[in-house]
């Protein structure tokens, strides 16, 4: 099936992707292999960006023709920083990047629909 939208919701640890009309929908979790938050080790708080995790998010995303990207802190921001230099055709599908905070799949859909519904009257 084909798809016109989706949201990516995106912290350090996995990313919800959900594909959608207004019908119907799939929903991928990615999640990362990174230990950073796990390892015990003490830092600043700054994990490097796995941009290999982020990459694998992109490949979920690029058939989608307007993408919503939100999350509850900054990974969203990195990873629009990575997707705009690494994968540009990608990233100018982005209609929006947004803060929310850790919604269930069935929130982050009906978040969404609404958002494109508003999106799509404006257009």
């Amino acid at each position: 099936m084909s798809f016109q939208h989706a949201i990516v919701w995106l912290d350090q640890t996995e990313a919800h992707v959900i594909h959608f009309t207004r019908d119907d929908s799939e929903t991928d979790v990615i999640k990362t292999s990174s230990q950073h938050q796990k390892a015990g080790v003490p830092s600043n708080n700054r994990a490097e960006p796995d941009y290999t995790y982020m990459d694998e998010v992109i490949a979920v995303l690029t058939d989608a023709k307007e993408i919503l990207v939100v999350g509850p802190g900054m990974e969203k921001l990195a990873f629009m920083r990575h997707m705009t230099k690494s994968h540009a055709e990608t990233a100018d599908k982005v209609v929006s990047v947004e803060t929310v905070d850790h919604p269930t799949d069935v929130q982050l859909l009906t978040y969404a629909r609404k958002y494109f519904v508003k999106s799509d009257l404006t257009h």
